[in-house]
Formats: C-alpha cells, sequence, structure tokens
C-alpha cells in the first residue's frame, strides 16, 4: 500500500502506520523520526532543523524534499510506503505530487484521522520519548509506562519528555496544524485520494483504510 496518513500532531498517525506496516510490509516514512536522527547525530541537516523544531516552527520545504527523495528510492519502499507527517502544507503536497510522477508512484489514499483537540493535548502532555535515538521508543505516563520510571524498557535508555510536546509546544503545533496543513484534506480530496476517518481508535482506523483499499 501507497498512503500519506494525514492529522494533526497526536492523532495516532503514527500507531496506525505501525499496525498497517504489519499487514503487507509497507515501511513507515516519518520525516519527523528522521529529522530527530538528525539531530541527534548532529548533521549539517539536523543543525538547520533543530532550530525550526525547538520553535515549533515547520522545517522549509528544501529541506524535507531533498530527504524524501532519497527515501523513497530505497529498496524497502518496493513494498509499499506509509507517509508519516509529510507532506504537511500545499506547496509541499504539489511538489510530492510532481516527485511521485517523476518516480512512477501511485497512491492509494490520503487518510485524515480527525481527532478532537482535548483528546490530542492529553496524549501528548503525557508521551514521553526515549532518548536513545536509535530507539525512540514511545511511552505514556498515563496509558503506557515504561516498567521502571525514567528509563526504556527496550534499551535502558533515560525516557524524556521532548522539547516540542510541552503544552505550550503542542498548542503551537496544533495551531501551525490548522494553519497550514489541515487545507490538505480539500487538496487531496480535489485529487479523489481522501479517506477521512472520525475515530480515537487504530483499530478503527485500520479496519476503515483495509476497507477502503480493498485488503
Amino acid at each position: 500500500m501507497r498512503l500519506i496518513l494525514l492529522g494533526a500532531p497526536g492523532a495516532g498517525k503514527g500507531t496506525v502506520a505501525k499496525q498497517l506496516t504489519a499487514l503487507d510490509g509497507s515501511v513507515q516514512i516519518s520525516t519527523g523520526d528522521i529529522l530527530r536522527g538528525a539531530v541527534q547525530a548532529g548533521t549539517e541537516l539536523g543543525r538547520k532543523a533543530q532550530e525550526y523544531m525547538k520553535r515549533g516552527d515547520l522545517v522549509p520545504d528544501e529541506l524535507i524534499l531533498g530527504i524524501m527523495e532519497k527515501r523513497l528510492q530505497e529498496p524497502d519502499c518496493a513494498k509499499g510506503f506509509l507517509l508519516d507527517g509529510f507532506p504537511r502544507t500545499i506547496p509541499q503536497a504539489e511538489a510530492l505530487k510532481g516527485l511521485l510522477a517523476k518516480l512512477g508512484i501511485r497512491l492509494d489514499a490520503a487518510v485524515n484521522l480527525d481527532v478532537p483537540r482535548d483528546v490530542i493535548l492529553d496524549r501528548l502532555t503525557t508521551r514521553r520519548t526515549c532518548s536513545n535515538p536509535k530507539c525512540q521508543e514511545i511511552y505514556n505516563v498515563k496509558s503506557k509506562p515504561p516498567k521502571k520510571d525514567g528509563v526504556c524498557d527496550k534499551c535502558g535508555s533515560p525516557v524524556v519528555q521532548r522539547e516540542d510536546e510541552t503544552e505550550e509546544a503542542i498548542n503551537k503545533r496544533l495551531d501551525t496544524y490548522n494553519e497550514k496543513t489541515a487545507p490538505l484534506t480539500g487538496f487531496y480530496e480535489r485529487e479523489g485520494l481522501l479517506l477521512n476517518v472520525s475515530s480515537t481508535s487504530s483499530d478503527e482506523v485500520v479496519a476503515a483504510i483495509r476497507k477502503h483499499i480493498g485488503i
């Protein structure tokens, strides 16, 4: 399958993507994970991206598009891919459309996860992430705490609250999303690719996607 997952930060795109990749070997492509890895590694891209990410602003298109073109041509994308967190703006969507045409790739759908703002705020302010860039396991202090407080179950590294998941940063991210990213639903509706799913259950979202694309 070749999908774009749309939805505000905390809507559950990553959780849904993990369930979908288990179905047919498609790979999850999260620009957020790629960028955070670059920041941790101290690469030139990471240093450029970090200033934007700390402020809760979107990373410039030229940085993201360069990453995406390279990533989509890697061998593991041959079985399919799920774009999680990209595109985020209409110009990015238009650039991605051109890039996919250039690479001879057709999308199956753009899926919008419609989740209430209060649910998102609660999810993200209670989220914690493994600080090891090679692990980045995600926890939640309410629903999925690590077995030992503050320590990753998988690799033993410290579990932290990311700078962009404080309440102030989250509210800014949601405002940015509503201003710049929410209009993507209209773009993909006009392209005939939009599937809108209103649910807080990842199982229900996955079932709706499977029904829509016939898997």
